[in-house]
């Protein structure tokens, strides 16, 4: 039995690369997990507390909440996939996963949303998955939001940013409500997206990960998986490797023996995992159907100051467009700070700038998301990771009406400019601007500002073996003991904020697995 050094100085009970002396170790578990975001935190948990021995392989760092400096830039580096600049193949549209112990949860804004009722029902109809209903996973959901503190925002926690869009929403008559959130006393500092230093945002960091480890599981950070070992149609371990996160120096490789492996590595490294280990992938569906609720960051000034980047980061959203009948998309008052406001508004340099950021207080914000279709992939190009995604033909009348849409409730509010999320700058100042300015709008690479938060898809579930990569419990189709259970395995993209669909999801597969001889 190989005996390494735990970090529990640090925080966590954690495995990292500077602990390892080793060049090669060998573990036996009954199962092991890759990752330790929203789905692999639970899965580890679930397991561990039913008294199965756990490892987690982790292979981003692990940041304590200590060490969480708020700085956006530096946080970005340091806990991000790629040091925050993922892109899609265009080079068009940054996709932000966490990349550290804890995952997305980590860096989120911390918004949990049910999925939608009329997902599931497509889930059911159109997909097959006729278990996923609303009344089996209710009690999923109701656990993991009282484990992670889910609420609805209270007065003190729409911030100015989150006020102003509701004005502007009950100017024009549409439905608006608070966000819930997981978050408990919030300090409302809006540094969300930079890990939280005082452990108010309750991500899987400090609720299921310290759970998990407190019934025994064992967790690797610097430790990326590199595939999936199988014998005779089964699962029987992983096989990873430590690297310094500093030097990219391999420090040990390490195997992990085990009838259960469970990918929790999120709808871009799952995938991958699949087409590295060369199985599962008997449907030719591993990385198909990706999408990633494209989202742009909507500004406007006003004549009063509204501080953006101060109080809760996301206060309300309006509903209105949910449901893809009338839309199929939301707009989240969200705060943004003086770097995000600097990089949206492209201010110049110079004397343009200083003119520019001189108003940076008066500048609102806004997050957009939508239901994209699923026309992205997921592949390996040689060695080199391609997220091949663009928006549709199908989807740009939506991205349009989004824009628009989203400029109406800030001129209903007050606005005096309102800037587009397009690459070349362009202010409006009335709806009647806007309404031309829109009508230009083409599809087409490098034409607007966007980012996505939420990579879903590319290891889609259902009963179908010719249509999907895992069945309805996420056990891989080809491969017995191997499951997913992440975001990859949404049929579609969910509209809202996926974390709470993770989790529950999650959760459900955990006693799907533990329902089965392990």
């Amino acid at each position: 039995m190989t005996t390494v050094k735990l970090a529990s100085e640090h925080g966590l009970a954690v495995t990292q690369a500077s602990d390892i002396k080793e060049s090669t170790i060998e573990l036996t578990a009954d199962v092991v997990v890759i990752g330790s975001g929203a789905g692999g935190a639970v899965i580890a948990y679930e397991m561990a507390a039913a008294g199965k021995s756990v490892i987690i392989l982790e292979a981003g760092p692990y940041v304590p909440s200590k060490d969480f400096t708020e700085k956006l830039p530096d946080m970005l580096e340091r806990l991000y996939e790629d040091q925050g600049a993922q892109m899609n193949s265009t080079g068009d549209m940054a996709i932000l996963q966490g990349r550290c112990v804890g995952g997305s949860t980590v860096v989120n804004g911390a918004v949990t949303f049910r999925t939608p009722d009329v997902i599931l029902e497509k889930w059911n109809t159109q997909y097959g998955l006729t278990e996923l209903t609303k009344e089996t996973l209710e009690p999923y959901f109701k656990k993991v939001e009282k484990n992670l503190s889910v609420h609805e925002n209270q007065s003190h926690e729409i911030a100015k940013h989150s006020q102003i869009l509701n004005r502007g929403a009950k100017a024009l008559g549409y439905s608006h409500k608070p966000l819930k959130r997981n978050t408990k006393n919030c300090g409302l500092t809006g540094h969300c997206l930079s890990g939280c230093a005082s452990d108010r945002k309750q991500s899987s960091l400090i609720t299921y990960l310290p759970w998990a480890i407190s019934h025994g599981a064992k967790l690797f950070a610097d430790t990326r998986a590199m595939t999936v070992d199988h014998r005779d149609g089964k699962a029987t371990g992983v096989t990873a490797e430590t690297r310094d996160p500093a030097t990219g120096e391999k420090i040990a490789d390490v195997i992990v023996h085990a009838s259960t492996v469970v990918s929790s590595a999120g709808a871009i490294q799952s995938p991958l995992l699949f087409l590295r280990s060369k199985l599962g992938n008997s449907s030719g569906q591993v990385g198909k159907n990706f999408a990633c609720h494209p989202s742009t960051l909507m500004m406007a000034e006003f004549d009063e100051e509204v501080y953006s980047w101060r109080g809760a980061a996301l206060g309300s959203y309006v509903d209105e467009f949910e449901h893809p009948d009338n839309g199929g998309f939301i707009l989240e008052g969200g705060g943004s700070g003086p770097v995000e406001i600097a990089l949206g508004g492209e201010p110049g340099t110079g004397k343009e700038y200083v003119s520019f950021m001189s108003k940076a207080k008066n500048i609102c914000s806004m997050v957009t998301l939508f239901h994209d279709h699923n026309v992205g992939h997921i592949y390996y190009d040689g060695d080199k990771k391609v997220i091949d995604y663009d928006i549709s033909s199908d989807d740009f009348p939506t991205l349009k009406r989004v824009i628009q849409e989203a400029a109406k409730v800030f001129f209903a509010a007050g606005a005096k400019r309102v800037l587009l999320p397009t690459v070349k700058k362009t202010e409006v100042r009335s709806l009647e601007e806007l309404d031309q300015q829109i009508d230009l709008l083409e599809n087409g690479p490098h034409t607007f500002r966007m980012v996505s938060y939420h990579p879903q898809g590319t290891m889609r579930m259902g009963p179908d073996k010719e249509k999907s990569v895992v069945d309805a419990h996420g056990q891989s189709h080809d491969i017995q003991g191997l499951y997913v259970a992440d975001a990859s395995v949404f049929p579609t993209s969910v509209i809202v904020n996926p974390q709470i669909t993770v989790y529950a999801l999650s959760s459900y597969i955990a006693d799907k697995i533990l329902g089965s001889v392990i």
